[in-house]
């Protein structure tokens, strides 16, 4: 059977059904999740960590845990919660290893240092070109309010927000429970609403200078 037959048959079936047949040594159909996932996988984590190149390399490093440890996905829980899971571990630790790297760098320079709403998605390439620059800035002035947030709170609004995930499969990616998530979710929401207003009135200044 070609490639392109093969993709067409795995097409109309669910993420969970591709996953059980890539268990069962289906390489096509790994191919077939790598297709679905890369691009909103790619968007989660570069919203996180706000650097394509490591977003990339974590997505990278996501499909690579899938590969190898397909067999550890429970045919009872949603595929892409489980894959969100996945990327959000990994984007965490990528964060802990850049705090870690800057601490020690800060330190390594100074021994006196002390401790001291909806729907933001990427921008349609067939839109018209005025609105492909006005969705670009928007995206840049969310993105740099965004970086702003506390990671706790940056992660449960891109995953609600940007990603359009329930409550429920967010509890299930971070292991918060609900109230704690929602929580969070308005509290980044309060706070990227104000550095949003901040940034916004910023650029316009600078646009008059």
């Amino acid at each position: 059977m070609m490639a392109s037959q093969a993709s067409e048959i795995l097409l109309p079936l669910s993420d969970e059904e591709l996953i059980k047949r890539f268990q069962r040594g289906d390489e096509a159909a790994f191919t077939q999740l790598v297709r679905r996932f890369k691009d909103p996988l790619t968007n989660y984590v570069y919203r996180f960590l706000g650097e394509i190149d490591r977003a990339n390399d974590v997505v990278q490093e996501t499909f690579l845990r899938v590969y190898h440890y397909r067999h550890a996905y429970s045919r009872d829980a949603k595929f892409a919660t489980w894959i969100y899971k996945v990327a959000s571990n990994l984007t965490k630790t990528e964060l802990r290893r850049e705090y870690l790297l800057r601490r020690y760098m800060v330190q390594g320079i100074s021994t006196d240092s002390e401790d001291d709403w909806q729907g933001w998605n990427v921008h349609d390439p067939d839109s018209p070109p005025d609105s492909q620059v006005d969705s670009s800035l928007k995206q840049r002035l969310v993105q740099q309010a965004l970086m702003q947030i506390s990671p706790a709170y940056r992660e449960v609004v891109i995953l609600r927000d940007i990603q359009q995930m329930s409550y429920e499969e967010i509890t299930e990616i971070t292991g918060l429970g609900i109230g704690t998530v929602k929580s969070r979710i308005n509290r980044g929401r309060a706070q990227l609403q104000k550095l949003l207003r901040n940034i916004y009135q910023d650029e316009q200044e600078l646009s008059h200078t």
